[in-house]
């Protein structure tokens, strides 16, 4: 049998078992032949393994490291001719070839000897085109890894060789050498290298990537794993250099993939186990990995410097990169499709980002000797960063949005597969917590009360040490208080400015006519210039962060554990009970609960409030389910919460889901209507809030109270819709809740329609004035200007006020429908009363004339929907009490009051024959009141003193004493007070109704008085 050089056997014949050729024709079924194939074989694997010969050595590790032995036989035009080696070789190749380590080591340092001489030569001449950027070492590392790679060549070339020892451990020591002197180039072994050149390494970590050999970086760090000494020597400026190279990136730029992607492999090369990665490990003993503070610019500092830090800060905020801006959002009017494109484009461009961040901390977290090390540099991020959700925060010390919100997607993905009975629930109050909350406002107590609480945990509990699952949830809380909030609130701002910055521009070209030949001319024309680019960098603005903060994979992400927090406050709030829930929650606050930040709720609620607006989709009724389990329990749990304000965003979230939605149903507002646990509950609640609200102890309470009350009014009405939500509000009218409820409605109404009413008449004045050419340009330009702001403010304040005058109208109208009882209290009718008269003076009187405005729907003044209401309410109320009550109001009663508001009514049509019949009847029976109660007057005028209430100065009906200050008062007078202030009108002592005395005795002398006046008056008659 003829084998050839390599030991393959020659085709045509075979060898039978004594080695005898068989023609290909013989007979392939005989046993004798099978065994003459197996013979073959075995003498085909003998014949390999002695083919491999010195001669064969040689040529094998020319060809891997593309040198040559031998002048005479150049393998190619690159081949460095080796001298000193081929002498050896020719003296005694075997004895060369026995230690084929130092054989192969004096010949790769005669090569570099021989290169770097060649190099001095050549100093002078130009180096070809391809070489012609690179220095010595980078030329040695390139010939060291590409000669690695030959190896791995050669190996597949001549696999048959492999059972030879010889030749495999030959090609063992060639992988190993090149590793070796690729690591010593690395270190600077064979020329200097400065600190401000790149490591040659880094290349082909990056766009050169593919020219790197596979497997050359694993087996290198493989080698340098044991020498921590000579692995930061290598790996320190890759490490660095890629750093630096990513901080010159943009996204707008596909370069950023190159260094992120190569940072992410580094990390995530093991050796054996997954938590051992020397990169990562090495990656936090670097000075960079977490540098102190240097200012109070501390969360900026550390973006800009730690070795993360720019990895991180791949963003496409337009405050972050402009040239992200530019390029995907440069046109002034791009259509629609444009921008939904670009922004495709930029959300997946960022996927990318966040998966390869991932892939790093993952990796870091993963390694047991960083993942310490790792955690202090997440802690850290979040501490240097605490004043980012501050409201005058300075934007200059903070980490970026783009790192940020990097950082929480990080996180978030960190925390997808923790669940609540994995997490430690003491962990905030816990010694080793890296998240410090001792500055923030709790849910409920005072500092001491909480600061005891925590004297007393202290002293019992016995911690155990904290496992990766809790830090990792509650690091991804804290990272969206400090990330996406602060976003949330600046592209709330940047609307709202933009919004405004387009109307001034509307506004100024509107009336370019009046200006543009006038000296104020260049004046507007400067400031239309300025207006317009401003509106271009917001509008710059919101597009790139409609990108991250309108992602709907983003605002999933954070929906979803948002509603997981949602859950675990409110196990907090029920002290882990398993039982049904019972509203409302015990009298008892759990002090786990009352210890937890405030912005616990307050970022959920200011969230909902933006993704509500601008996300509705991402609203999925699943992610809800638990957050409107927490709604529940904090309308329907008031007292829990010492900020009502709290209450109130929550109320708010209600609000916007019925709002924006309509005319359809929100399907979470559904999943809260229909809540079995919230039927009987809810609207009290709100009531009572409703209620509450008057006081808040905020300096801006007085105008907070209507916003707050006008969501309640919506909602209330929305439920009202509903049969058990009608239930359960018209069960809660007999209590002395809803009286309190009804007089702040009354209040409301007052103040608002006279607030609205007024604002009318003013732009009535303005614009009649305006509609007088002569006169109005009679006026100096400064006057002019006046009655424009004053016109401007006015229009704003009365649409304002009208809208919420409406809804508490709206309110008032349907709930006397159908709960009159409660507005004819003796308490309240009067003021009633007092109220409908006066609007109805105003809307159906002379005066109605001066309510006449142009597009009067500007300010969502509808005159004749309002007056049919307010007339409504008359005849819901229609009895001989309220009747009574409308007599005796002396200020805007008439009889003609009613007369021209028939007359109105029917020339509207606004009312049928029926009601305007009983309208007429009911005016009739006020007239006859007021008659007898002139009468009366004149009857009893000269009552005692003593016997008349001393503020409204009447003759009392059922007197009481006050025991705070001794005076005796109608019991009707002080009732009306107390509903809305508790305490006595003569001290302002502390004073409620449970605590009025009845004046027995003096209520029977008045009634002896008045009976004795009447049989005195018939007697005389």
């Amino acid at each position: 049998m003829e084998v050839d050089e390599d030991g393959r056997i020659e085709d045509g014949m075979i060898g039978d078992k004594c080695g005898k050729r068989l023609s290909p024709n013989a007979p392939t079924s005989s046993p004798e032949l099978l065994q003459a194939v197996k013979k073959c074989r075995e003498n085909t694997e003998i014949s390999e393994k002695l083919a491999v010969t010195n001669e064969q050595l040689k040529t094998g590790i020319a060809q891997i490291f593309n040198v040559c032995f031998d002048e005479t036989k150049i393998l190619s035009s690159t081949a460095q001719y080796l001298p000193e080696t081929s002498e050896e070789l020719c003296k005694n190749s075997s004895a060369a070839f026995a230690d084929m380590e130092v054989f192969i080591n004096d010949a790769l340092m005669e090569k570099i000897a021989v290169d770097k001489s060649q190099e001095k030569e050549n100093s002078s001449s130009c180096k070809n085109k391809e070489n012609e950027m690179l220095d010595f070492g980078a030329e040695q590392f390139l010939y060291f890894m590409e000669s690695y790679g030959r190896v791995n060549k050669i190996e597949k070339e001549y696999h048959k060789r492999r059972l030879d020892e010889v030749w495999s451990g030959m090609l063992r020591q060639a992988k190993t050498q090149a590793l070796r002197f690729s690591s010593l180039v690395l270190q600077g072994t064979f020329s200097e290298r400065s600190v401000l050149r790149p490591s040659p390494l880094l290349p082909y970590l990056l766009e050169d990537k593919t020219k790197r050999a596979p497997g050359f970086l694993d087996d290198l760090i493989q080698m340098l794993s044991d020498d921590a000494v000579a692995m930061e020597t290598v790996f320190a400026p890759v490490l660095l250099g890629l750093a630096e190279r990513v901080k010159n990136c943009s996204m707008a730029d596909p370069s950023y993939k190159y260094p992120l992607e190569a940072m992410a492999e580094l990390c995530e090369i093991r050796l054996g186990s997954a938590s051992n990665r020397p990169i990562c490990n090495l990656m936090v003993k670097l000075p960079s990995w977490l540098p102190k503070p240097l200012s109070e610019a501390c969360g900026n500092e550390l973006e800009r410097l730690s070795l993360l830090g720019p990895f991180f800060s791949l963003s496409v905020f337009a405050e972050d990169s402009e040239a992200v801006a530019e390029k995907y959002f440069s046109g002034t009017n791009m259509k629609k499709d444009a921008v939904i494109l670009s922004t495709n484009q930029l959300r997946q461009s960022l996927r990318i980002v966040r998966n390869e961040l991932f892939k790093i901390i993952h990796s870091l977290l993963v390694s047991m000797e960083s993942r310490e090390k790792t955690l202090e540099y997440l802690a850290e991020v979040l501490s240097r960063n605490r004043k980012r959700s501050h409201i005058q925060s300075d934007d200059t010390k903070h980490s970026s949005n783009g790192f940020m919100t990097n950082f929480l997607s990080v996180l978030q993905t960190l925390c997808h597969k923790v669940t609540l009975d994995k997490i430690n629930h003491y962990y905030l109050h816990h010694p080793k917590s890296r998240i410090d909350i001792s500055q923030d406002t709790k849910m409920k107590g005072t500092s001491e009360e909480i600061k005891k609480w925590k004297n007393e945990l202290n002293s019992n509990m016995e911690w155990k040490p904290v496992k990766f699952p809790t830090e990792c949830y509650f690091m991804c809380f804290q990272c969206h208080h400090l990330s996406i909030m602060p976003c949330l609130q600046q592209y709330s701002r940047t609307w709202r400015t933009l919004r405004d910055m387009t109307r001034m521009v509307e506004e100024l070209e509107g009336r370019e006519g009046e200006w543009k030949d006038t000296p104020m001319a260049a004046r507007n024309k400067l400031l239309l210039k300025r207006w317009k680019e401003k509106i271009k960098k917001l509008m710059d603005s919101k597009v790139c962060s409609d990108v991250v903060l309108l992602d709907p994979d983003f605002l999933h992400n954070c929906l979803k554990y948002y509603s997981s927090t949602a859950e675990w406050i409110v196990m907090l709030m029920r002290n882990f009970k398993q039982s049904p829930v019972e509203l409302p929650l015990g009298a008892e606050v759990p002090q786990l609960f009352a210890a937890l930040p405030e912005y616990y709720i307050e970022d959920i609620a200011d969230f909902l409030t933006f993704i509500n607006v601008h996300g509705t989709e991402n609203l999925q009724v699943a992610s809800m389910k638990n957050i409107v389990m927490l709604m529940i329990l904090v309308i329907c749990s008031p007292s829990y919460l010492s900020n009502p304000y709290l209450t109130a965003k929550l109320i708010e979230v209600i609000f916007i889901g019925i709002l924006v939605n309509q005319p359809k149903e929100c399907p979470w507002v559904e999943t809260l209507k229909y809540d079995p646990i919230c039927r009987d509950k809810l609207s009290p609640a709100l009531m009572r809030f409703y209620t509450d609200v008057e006081s808040t102890g905020s300096s801006s309470e007085f105008y907070d109270k209507f916003s707050i009350r006008h969501h309640i009014s919506v909602i209330v009405k929305e439920l009202w819709k509903d049969l058990y939500h009608k239930l359960a509000i018209l069960e809660h009218s007999r209590s002395n809740e809803f009286v309190r409820f009804v007089n702040m409605l009354i209040n409301d109404t007052t103040f608002l329609l006279d607030e609205s009413l007024n604002c009318l008449k003013s732009i009535n004045e303005i614009q009649q004035l305006m509609k007088n050419r002569p006169e109005w340009e009679a006026l100096t330009r400064e006057a002019r200007t006046t009655h424009q702001r004053q016109l401007a403010s006015n229009e704003r304040q009365c649409k304002s006020y009208l809208t919420f005058a409406n809804e508490t109208v709206d309110m008032m109208h349907y709930l006397t429908k159908e709960a009159r009882e409660p507005f004819l209290k003796a308490e309240l009718r009067d003021r009633l009363a007092a109220m409908l008269n006066y609007n109805l003076t105003q809307l159906s009187g002379s005066k109605c004339r001066n309510l006449k405005v142009e597009n009067p729907e500007k300010y969502n003044f509808d005159p004749k929907t309002l007056l049919n209401r307010i007339t409504d309410i008359y005849l819901h109320l229609d009895s001989s009490e309220f009747v009574e009550a409308l007599a005796a109001d002396e200020r805007s009663y008439k009889k003609e009051l009613f007369v021209d508001a028939c007359k109105y009514l029917r020339k509207a049509n606004l009312k049928t024959e029926t009601e305007l019949t009983n309208f007429q009847i009911m005016s009739e029976n006020v007239e006859k009141k007021k008659n007898e109660n002139a009468q009366k007057e004149e009857d009893f005028g000269d009552a005692p003193e003593e016997f008349k209430d001393p503020l409204m100065d009447t003759l009392m009906v059922e007197p009481v004493l006050l025991p705070t200050s001794g005076k005796i008062m109608d019991r009707a007078v002080i009732t009306r007070h107390l509903l809305n202030s508790s305490n006595d009108p003569f001290n302002r002592s502390p004073l409620s109704m449970d605590q009025l005395v009845p004046a027995t005795d003096l209520k029977e002398r008045i009634q002896k008085w008045i009976e004795t006046k009447s049989r005195s008056k018939a007697d005389g008659n």
